[in-house]
């Protein structure tokens, strides 16, 4: 028993072997006859071999992204080549150039140009940007009158314009600027002047109610205040001096009728507004008077502006409150 197994092992050993053998042989006789390689087709239809895809592809790839010739944005192909392993004769060749061939003849090649626009109508096309950004900058530092409706579009087109040289296309779009608005300065009328007014030197304390709520007609620094005595006048000083620049404007403390515009002796430039009930503001030693006797201002119109005309020592406006005639201490009401 033992023996026929024995024999049995020989026999399987020896067809296993000899199975083995087969195999190589068949295999070295393809190796030797055939080649694996990759069969190509486009819409289905055959157009070669190739022995490396990846390759194949990556030329195609890189031509699909970036064409070939100048201005080329990208190549838009409608169906990329399909692959299938085959085993190839040897004899057989592959055609890698003519299947990328027939990828170009399947592509449809876009240019990018600019367009140099004026209120959006194109006027002459450039190969790159910088061409375009030069011309618009050179229409910016000649002053051109139409620099402002001056655009740069990016195109994409299967066919490119003719260009245009920057020199030519700065020429042809520049247009002289506008020239300078004539400004008319409209004639200032001057105040008219006029009307009473009282400038008593009689002064009292206290603080009456005025009826009405006074604003500062500057802002500055006081340098005299109410009643105080003077080698520059002869009696108390009937109003509070604030100094201020010259040319400084003089706003109205309050609402009312202009009483009084012109000339006042030791007072110098003067207006004086009555603001009913016996009130009364004076603004004193105005460079300029602007308010006319007779016009009824508003509060914080501009009635004058500061100066030191009259017995002055320097611009600052004297402003006196007085009520029927009488002056009392403008801070008791501002400042």
């Amino acid at each position: 028993m033992l023996k026929k197994l024995t024999i049995h092992m020989k026999r399987t050993i020896k067809f296993i072997i000899l199975a083995i053998i087969s195999i190589f042989i068949i295999v070295g006789i393809f190796i030797f006859l055939y080649k694996p390689t990759y069969s190509v087709s486009i819409h289905g239809e055959h157009v070669g071999y190739t022995e490396n895809k990846s390759q194949l592809q990556a030329k195609i790839n890189d031509y699909i992204e970036e064409g070939e010739g100048e201005n080329v944005a990208f190549v838009q192909v409608e169906d990329l080549p399909k692959y299938e392993l085959c085993l190839l004769k040897k004899n057989v060749q592959v055609n890698d150039d003519e299947i990328f061939q027939a990828i170009k003849n399947e592509g449809t090649t876009y240019y990018r140009y600019y367009a140099v626009a004026e209120n959006n109508e194109e006027k002459c096309y450039v190969s790159n940007f910088q061409e375009a950004e030069q011309i618009i900058n050179s229409l910016k530092e000649k002053n051109s009158q139409n620099v402002d409706q001056m655009s740069i579009v990016e195109k994409y087109e299967t066919e490119t314009k003719e260009f245009t040289q920057t020199e030519a296309a700065i020429a042809s779009l520049y247009k002289e600027p506008a020239p300078a608005p004539v400004v008319e300065v409209a004639k200032v009328e001057p105040a008219k002047t006029g009307g009473t007014v009282s400038t008593s030197l009689k002064t009292a304390s206290g603080a009456p109610n005025i009826g009405v709520s006074l604003m500062r007609p500057i802002s500055g620094t006081i340098t005299s205040r109410f009643g105080v005595s003077s080698r520059i006048r002869s009696s108390s000083h009937t109003g509070l001096d604030i100094s201020a620049p010259s040319g400084t404007p003089i706003k109205a403390a309050a609402s009312g009728t202009v009483s009084f515009a012109g000339r006042k002796g030791a007072f110098g430039n003067m207006i004086a507004i009555n603001h009913g009930n016996g009130v009364q503001t004076h603004y004193c030693h105005c460079s300029v008077l602007i308010a006319s006797v007779g016009q009824t201002v508003n509060q914080g119109d501009v009635i004058a502006k500061v100066g030191s005309t009259g017995n002055s020592t320097g611009p600052h406006l004297h402003l006196e409150v007085r009520i029927n005639g009488v002056a009392y201490n403008p801070q008791n009401y501002v400042y």
